[in-house]
């Protein structure tokens, strides 16, 4: 893991922010309904994040190893436009999303918890893991969130990079209440 500091500086060049799934936007359980119908539980939280960073002018992805139609439910709900499920090599695919973008790594980061995300983790500028992510990938990480993965992570990344930008102000000003002069 790299100093706080470093975290910083990396963040302060992101112009694309891609997130794993399970284990990262949700706790990493796996539901299924009798029906076969696979389930996963996001974090409303992590979701005004995602759209914070939108809205800073930051490109968001999801890169993901499984496939499942709820992904691609909360991906059209959060305005995710990049989504890749069933990938096996994450690296290659954020590879193809820069050329596409005209975006170099340097500018990108990547969320991931477990092994599979240590190849994409390290092309990246800035990396992220949850704080209960596998060692490996917390090592990997540029940043370990004092959150776990589906429990508001993501939020955590979000706000740091914001900061970072010298964004997080603006971003939560219109929720914040007017502050109050006095006479």
């Amino acid at each position: 893991m790299a100093s706080r500091n470093d975290a910083i500086e990396r963040a302060r060049r992101l112009r694309l922010m891609a997130f794993d799934i399970d284990g990262v936007m949700s706790d990493g359980s796996l539901f299924y309904s009798d029906a076969g119908i696979e389930l996963k539980g996001f974090n409303t939280r992590d979701g005004l994040g995602i759209k914070l960073l939108q809205e800073a002018g930051i490109v968001t992805a999801i890169i993901t190893g499984r496939r499942s139609p709820c992904v691609a439910n909360r991906a059209a709900d959060l305005g995710i436009t990049h989504l890749f499920q069933g990938v096996g090599d994450k690296a290659t695919v954020l590879a193809g999303l820069l050329a596409e973008l005209g975006i170099d790594a340097s500018q990108a980061g990547y969320m991931g918890d477990d092994i599979v995300d240590l190849k994409v983790m390290a092309i990246c500028g800035f990396s992220a893991a949850p704080g209960d992510g596998h060692e490996l990938a917390q090592r990997q990480a540029a940043l370990v969130t004092q959150q776990s993965g589906g429990r508001g992570a993501v939020r955590e990344v979000c706000e740091f990079i914001l900061d970072a930008q010298g964004l997080l102000e603006d971003a939560l000003a219109p929720w914040l209440p007017a502050r109050q002069t006095a006479n």
